[in-house]
């Protein structure tokens, strides 16, 4: 009933109108279903390799007719008549496939692509929600409570997301004192809107980054702060009570000799105990809680020495730094680095790797926080699967773009299902948070 009969693959567009991976996998009983893979902007040096052409005639080398032939001429005869419900053992068989540590020889992005197809279409044939299913396989059958994940909503942009002069990538709020996703989300929606109106009096640009943030140019990183403040403050709510602040430094794109240096905007250089002073600086100041990638991938020592002085006031969330690698994770448990963790599936390219790494994070009391990328799709995989393994907290980017929306829309839908089966992200938040 569940055994796969075909698998096919094809080129499509992702939100920056670069080509991506959609696939559909189709059972013997009929049952069909698709997903699409996403890709980022700011990509890790220990990401899962994303195959794409090299082709300067075709979407200017972008395109991903090697990882489309992959899935249809590779992957789909050696899984038609697998059992679709078994999913270790796919994803197992796709990693045998490919046979390398990056996944370069199928592509991460068209291994991924089946894996979630694969998921999808499980759910579709057991007549069960996507979440519930996911539930079962990250092994949490037992567990009752079902976790609404806090959104952290880039509601203004830089770095490499946008075309400004603030180093900075994300600027987000964090809804964490509503009592409800819905309420969390409305709370996120009033605050971006607000800033968009407080720019556009300010005569600014209200133009939109790859995230749907504002990309605005400013005088310096602090700024972008100070207005985001401003607009939580504008729209009617508490910093620090009812809404918080989140930032994503993306630090490895400033990184160069031992050394960080704030090109897009004043020059400043410093180095690992310098950006570790300028953060505690910002939390005194400020109502931050979380911050991403504060320092580069590369910069281990700097890190060890950022979670020594902040780790017990504010999440450091490693994304570039742990690129959803469970052996990454490892060693930054090991060697107290960090104390959170960003988990985008096509970082390590299936998804029973993916669960694997939320588990480790979660046993070892590190946050986990499930993400999009900056280049997405409509696909809302990752609602599902942050409500499935209770992750507590989300990024799906602003509420603006509909790659964006789909995800929030998606968990309003859950909320809905759920109904009193389920709760709020802020006591998962609450129990790692330092």
């Amino acid at each position: 009933m569940d055994k796969i009969r075909s698998i096919s693959a094809l080129e499509m567009l992702d939100s920056r109108g670069r080509p991506t991976l959609g696939v559909v996998v189709t059972l013997y009983n009929r049952a069909t279903a698709m997903a699409s893979v996403p890709a980022g902007a700011s990509i890790g040096e220990l990401e899962a390799c994303e195959l794409r052409d090299r082709d300067p005639k075709r979407y200017l080398g972008q395109g991903v007719r090697r990882a489309v032939a992959n899935v249809n001429e590779v992957i789909a005869p050696r899984l038609r008549r697998e059992s679709a419900s078994d999913q270790r053992r796919l994803d197992g068989l796709l990693r045998e496939m490919d046979g390398t540590n990056d996944k370069s020889n199928l592509g991460a992005n068209a291994m991924l692509g089946v894996s979630l197809a694969v998921a999808r279409v499980a759910a579709r044939v057991q007549e069960k929600p996507l979440y519930r299913h996911l539930r079962e396989l990250a092994g949490m059958k037992s567990e009752k409570a079902w976790v609404l994940p806090i959104p952290l909503m880039n509601i203004l942009n830089g770095g490499r997301h946008a075309r400004n002069n603030v180093d900075f990538q994300e600027f987000m709020v964090f809804p964490a004192g509503a009592p409800t996703f819905a309420e969390g989300l409305r709370y996120g929606v009033e605050t971006f809107l607000t800033l968009e109106r407080l720019l556009d009096e300010a005569g600014r640009t209200t133009s939109v980054g790859d995230e749907g943030g504002f990309a605005p140019d400013l005088n310096q990183n602090e700024e972008a702060i100070r207005l985001v403040l401003d607009a939580i403050t504008a729209a009617g709510y508490h910093p620090g009570r009812e809404i918080c602040i989140a930032l994503d430094v993306a630090a490895s794109e400033f990184f160069e000799n031992d050394e960080y240096e704030f090109k897009k905007s004043d020059g400043t250089r410093l180095r690992a105990d310098g950006m570790a002073q300028l953060y505690g600086d910002l939390i005194n100041d400020y109502p931050i809680v979380s911050i991403e990638d504060g320092l580069s991938e590369q910069d281990w020592d700097g890190w060890k020495g950022l979670t020594q002085a902040l780790g017990k006031q504010v999440q450091l969330v490693g994304d570039d730094l742990f690129a959803t690698h469970a052996e990454v994770l490892a060693r930054g448990i090991r060697e107290g680095v960090g104390n959170a963790i960003l988990v985008k599936p096509n970082q390590i390219g299936t998804l029973t790797e993916t669960l694997e790494v939320i588990a480790l994070a979660k046993k070892t009391g590190y946050g986990v926080i499930v993400s999009h990328r900056a280049g997405d799709t409509e696909d809302t995989f990752i609602a599902d699967l942050a409500v499935a393994t209770n992750a507590g907290q989300i990024k799906a980017g602003s509420p603006c773009r509909s790659e964006r929306t789909a995800k929030y829309n998606r968990l309003l839908v859950i909320e809905k299902e759920l109904g009193t089966q389920s709760c709020y992200g802020q006591a998962v938040f609450r129990s790692h948070r330092p």
